[in-house]
């Protein structure tokens, strides 16, 4: 976490007794995107009836699109979806409103840059925006959030949150979203991936972002559950979570390129109860599993951008907690950051805040700790050391990421995540903490990736794509 636009509205009845479909510009039989007879495939202003974006069609996102009044937008597997770059295109979900967008394995969904030699920001990515829970507030409203990116309105279109943590926003699976998020203002930032207060009664599942410019995936509040998830060369964070979200993530790759940090100081976790490191509720919880974040720094000695900081920013009261992971090859791997708000080490010793059966390697500084400058809490790095090194807690520190044995982990243009016979992270999973015990799949391996061959070391392959 680190114009609103004024449309020409024409309304075009797509079929009879359906509602109309807000476009800018006038629609064609085929605008040069592939469409079918009849069919615009620009899109722009507000979609308020279903709408179903097919196959073998090129579509644009002209602007800020906001999918509105209970609508749903339908994309086939196979379909290629651009946001215009001249425009900053963006494609806002809102609340009541569902994106069914849901690919194959041979025929992953992609949201890329229309531009013809893409880069990181050329358009604001996807927003989904919910009705679950959360601690922020909006004009007095608490519950209510506004989400970052300069995306709301007089409607209030860009507000997430409400009191249904079982509401459904759709479903993303097998879909790649490229070269996406762009800054606002500073620290309101538009993400590749951003879900507002978006309910557990949603599907995220095999989801890549690639090239983003601010973070991959953030959560501000909500429950929704995510797995198979992939940040791949992103300039900010990976996996950022706010106001209150609680879902759970399993399965998840984040590969960094040594030379692209953020001047914010960059992780692959950034965690906050909220901005000011409040007691609010509900407070940020999540739990992750089977992570591989894999950092700048292929060996020790290598340094990178000076920019990376941590591969865990844990701070201002989050709640967060990480099992069965493995990080490599970051300056720092684990920090606790009590700089700000309430000290998040209460957590710790409140048993809210986990790490289990997690790897650290190749860091230079395993575990850190950073105090309130201003009021000391009486903790130090040994406390975090000591309490990471917990010998019921099952954790690792290795001095080289090449001890992990993964087959390619930092080979950018064609990585390989699969751990290799004799892999520490073979057979030293466990899902027996109430955190993982239900909502989980129990598998026996840290990391994202199993066995070359089974499902669970193949999940990644296939629908991806990792362009250097």
């Amino acid at each position: 976490m680190k114009k609103i636009l004024t449309f020409a509205v024409l309304g075009v009845l797509l079929t009879a007794g359906c509602r109309k479909i807000e476009v800018d510009g006038s629609i064609k039989g085929d605008d040069g995107g592939g469409g079918t007879p009849g069919e615009s495939t620009i899109l722009s202003g507000k979609i308020n009836a279903d709408r179903t974006l097919k196959e073998g069609t090129v579509y644009k996102l002209r602007g800020v699109v906001y999918v509105v009044d209970g609508a749903t937008l339908t994309v086939e597997a196979g379909a290629r979806i651009e946001g215009e770059k001249s425009t900053r295109g963006a494609l806002i979900v809102t609340r009541g409103t569902r994106l069914i967008a849901n690919g194959t394995k041979e025929k992953p969904i992609v949201f890329t840059s229309d531009a013809s030699t893409p880069s990181a920001g050329d358009w604001g990515g996807i927003v989904l925006l919910g009705r679950a829970k959360t601690n922020s507030s909006f004009n007095g409203v608490a519950g209510v959030g506004e989400i970052e990116g300069g995306v709301n309105n007089a409607d209030g279109l860009g507000l997430y949150g409400g009191a249904d943590d079982t509401d459904n926003s759709g479903s993303l699976q097998y879909v790649r979203v490229e070269y996406a998020g762009y800054a606002f203002l500073p620290d309101k930032e538009l993400n590749s991936l951003t879900f507002g207060g978006v309910g557990n009664g949603t599907t995220v599942d095999y989801v890549q972002v690639s090239y983003a410019l601010d973070d991959a995936f953030e959560w501000f509040g909500g429950t929704v559950n995510c797995s198979h998830l992939i940040a791949y060369k992103t300039l900010d964070d990976d996996f950022d979570s706010d106001n209150g979200y609680r879902g759970n993530v399993q399965f998840g790759i984040v590969l960094r390129d040594s030379s692209r940090a953020d001047i914010s100081k960059v992780e692959a976790f950034e965690s906050d109860n909220d901005a000011n490191g409040s007691s609010l509720t509900p407070q940020t919880a999540p739990v992750f599993s089977n992570i591989t974040a894999i950092g700048p720094r292929e060996k020790s000695t290598n340094i990178g951008n000076s920019l990376y900081n941590a591969a865990a920013q844990l701070r201002r009261n989050t709640s967060t907690s990480i099992f069965n992971s493995v990080f490599m090859g970051w300056p720092t791997g684990l920090l606790i950051d009590a700089s700000k708000g309430t000290p998040v080490q209460g957590n710790i010793i409140a048993g809210k805040l986990v790490i289990q059966n997690t790897t650290i390697a190749g860091c230079v500084v395993p575990t850190k700790f950073a105090d309130n400058t201003d009021a000391a809490t009486g903790w130090t790095n040994t406390d975090v050391s000591n309490w990471f090194g917990t010998a019921a807690y099952n954790n690792e520190i290795l001095a080289e990421n090449e001890a992990v044995k993964l087959t390619a982990a930092f080979n950018y243009a064609n990585p390989d995540f699969t751990p290799q016979a004799g892999s520490p992270l073979l057979n030293a999973a466990s899902f027996a903490h109430a955190k993982v015990s239900s909502g989980f799949t129990p598998v026996t391996f840290r990391g994202a990736v199993g066995a070359a061959g089974t499902p669970e070391g193949d999940w990644w392959k296939g629908w991806t794509s990792f362009v250097d």
